[in-house]
């Protein structure tokens, strides 16, 4: 049999779509190609540049295709094989099957609306998909205060019966009770097609005419069912934010990532105004590009069957742009512009799009580790995996940070059950080392840190951990080990994490292990060794910030601590010091004009 490398010598020079197997059969990637042929022998070339596909390529064992008769068919063709096997390697939405959306059964005699997690092709219209139905509910709920639509399954006969509460309390226009035409209700709605799709004027300019002839009527109490109507729309859309010109119709698309996860937040501008967001976990990405990222999640996300607008602003250029713009403008029946702004409005926007998606997956992430389940399985991994004594229910994780030896702290961050603990954070800042030398400073934290837990007094410092995670490779681990046994500390297991290849070094172990890019133990390390480098960065960031603005305002003659604090205590920071005039300056008790200048003079440059 041949091996998958002299499988990929024997594919054609078409397009395609070629699945990779590991040894139990199983699809670990699915990928599409111009040429299957040059595509798949590209990954056993020496030194792939692709640190994924140097990961994946020794798990390969067997190599399936299908030609098509394009690309852009090769590209359908993909997204279809992804949602079916799952493939580890793939960049994938997190339970797409599970997303919901908003379905108008317009082929209905008396259309409805309603929740599904199907797409048909039956004539109805589809919005969506929605990050959950929570979401979903609730516009369902904002969409039947504006619009009486039904929301039962009665069936309508034509012969009148007794309408329900929901006539009664006018959140159904009463079809089933012959309280309204075929024709009214169609208008209710497309009323509700223009609303999701931002058309408000369209909306109320329909609902001014109706209610002014309604009163040439002297149908007073509708007219005013419809006044009312009005006036909700329009508080409504006065509520929602403005954000491009009137006619702009486009969604925006960011991405925030970390490690295997990411996390997609998707803006909605319809007729110029943020009609709403959803968010959307992928997995699978851990060492992809931002480009595959982004053609992924763009091919899955429209491909479920998203509405999509003429305009698509994506915070990276996506691989194969020009390919999925081209699927895109046919999917939607008009042409699409895939678009990837510097600077701008639209720019602006994808600021404030890349913001929620990083407070989102930060968010996700948080409630990952309040699963206890899969912290527990998490802790059981490590245990197992590291070969610990014992279930490593408090990890400790220490990292230096500082430019060039300056400024240098140290970081200690407490997970307890998997869980961070930040009131037993505790911050060092580097007293014995001056210049480079991330093992010393190493050695210094770890040696004062647990030196203190000897101490009776030390009550804080007492508690010793199950493991102790160095940030950092088989040197620094090394630090930590020589601190260690000079302190006579043999019972608490010592490892070390590098992020480059996410490496884990153990001691009398030769060589790093290396856990599933799958793997909870993994995650769980990566969340704590992450907020150890947090916690470090910042104090380091505080420090030095303190310095400069210490040693701006020491410089100048004249200038002593009750000076310096006042002049603080007025404009807040060195910028604003140098923003005042110099007879703002001159206001502040103590400094007269000849020393302000000199303060505007020696803050020139600072």
């Amino acid at each position: 049999m041949e091996t998958p490398e002299q499988q990929s010598h024997l594919l054609p020079e078409k397009p395609g779509v070629y699945l990779f197997r590991d040894g139990k059969g199983k699809v670990i990637y699915v990928g599409k190609a111009a040429n299957l042929h040059h595509r798949v022998r590209s990954y056993f070339a020496p030194q792939h540049p692709d640190a994924k596909a140097r990961w994946m390529v020794p798990q390969i064992k067997d190599i399936d295709f299908i030609v098509t008769a394009s690309e852009q068919e090769a590209l359908i063709l993909e997204n279809t094989l992804i949602k079916r096997h799952r493939p580890r390697f793939n960049v994938r939405l997190k339970d797409d099957k599970t997303y919901p959306y908003l379905k108008i059964t317009l082929a209905d005699e008396w259309p409805a609306i309603h929740i599904t997690r199907r797409l048909k092709e039956d004539g109805s219209r589809y919005f969506g998909p929605y990050a959950g139905a929570h979401s979903l509910r609730e516009t369902m709920n904002l969409l039947n205060k504006l619009f009486p639509y039904r929301t039962c399954k009665q069936p309508i006969s034509g012969r009148p019966m007794r309408p329900c509460l929901k006539y009664h309390i006018k959140r159904c226009a009463g079809p089933c009770a012959g309280a309204i035409s075929r024709e009214e209700y169609r208008r209710i709605i497309e009323g509700v097609i223009l609303f999701l799709t931002g058309k408000h004027g369209e909306i109320v300019r329909d609902l001014r005419k109706r209610m002014h002839r309604a009163a040439e009527a002297l149908e007073f109490e509708k007219a005013a069912a419809l006044r009312d109507q009005i006036e909700a729309i329009e508080q409504i859309a006065a509520e929602q934010k403005v954000v491009s010109s009137p006619k702009a119709v486009m969604d925006i698309i960011a991405l925030a990532q970390e490690h295997n996860t990411a996390c997609a937040q998707v803006l909605f501008v319809r007729g110029g105004k943020l009609l709403g967001k959803e968010h959307f976990i992928l997995e699978g990405v851990l060492d992809e590009r931002p480009g595959a990222i982004v053609g992924g999640f763009l091919q899955q996300f429209y491909g479920a069957g998203a509405e999509i607008p003429p305009e698509v602003i994506a915070q990276t250029e996506p691989e194969d742009g020009r390919l999925l713009e081209e699927w895109m403008t046919t999917k939607r029946g008009g042409t699409v512009r895939l678009i990837v702004p510097r600077r701008g409005k639209k720019r602006q926007l994808l600021d404030m799009a890349a913001e929620n998606a990083s407070e989102m997956l930060r968010q996700w992430q948080a409630k990952w580790l309040a699963d206890t389940g899969k912290t527990g399985a998490a802790i059981e991994e490590l245990r197992s995996r590291l070969q610990l004594p014992r279930l490593p229910q408090r990890i400790e994780c220490y990292d230096i940070s500082n430019i060039r030896g300056t400024n240098a702290v140290g970081s200690m961050v407490v997970f307890e059950a998997g869980r961070p603990k930040p009131a037993l954070y505790r911050r060092f800042m580097i007293k014995s080392i001056t210049g480079i030398d991330d093992y010393a400073m190493m050695r210094e934290v770890l040696h004062r840190r647990f030196k203190r837990s000897r101490q009776a007094d030390a009550t804080s410092w007492s508690a010793m951990p199950d493991l102790v995670l160095i940030d950092g490779g088989r040197g620094h681990l090394n630090a930590a080990l020589t601190v260690m046994q000079e302190l006579g500390i043999s019972e608490v297991p010592v490892a070390a994490i590098a992020k480059e290849n996410e490496e884990i070094f153990l001691p009398e172990v030769p060589h790093p292990i290396q856990l599933p890019p799958t793997s909870q133990g993994l995650y769980l390390l990566q969340r704590v060794r992450d907020e150890a480098h947090r916690f470090a960065v910042s104090y380091h960031v505080r420090m030095r910030r303190k310095k400069a603005l210490t040693s701006a305002l020491d410089g100048i003659e004249g200038i002593g601590p009750k000076r310096k604090r006042a002049l603080l205590r007025r404009f807040g920071s060195i910028r604003g010091i140098k923003a005042a005039s110099i007879e703002e300056l001159s206001s502040i008790e103590g400094i007269s004009r000849s020393l302000a200048e000199r303060i505007r003079e020696s803050l020139r440059d600072a």
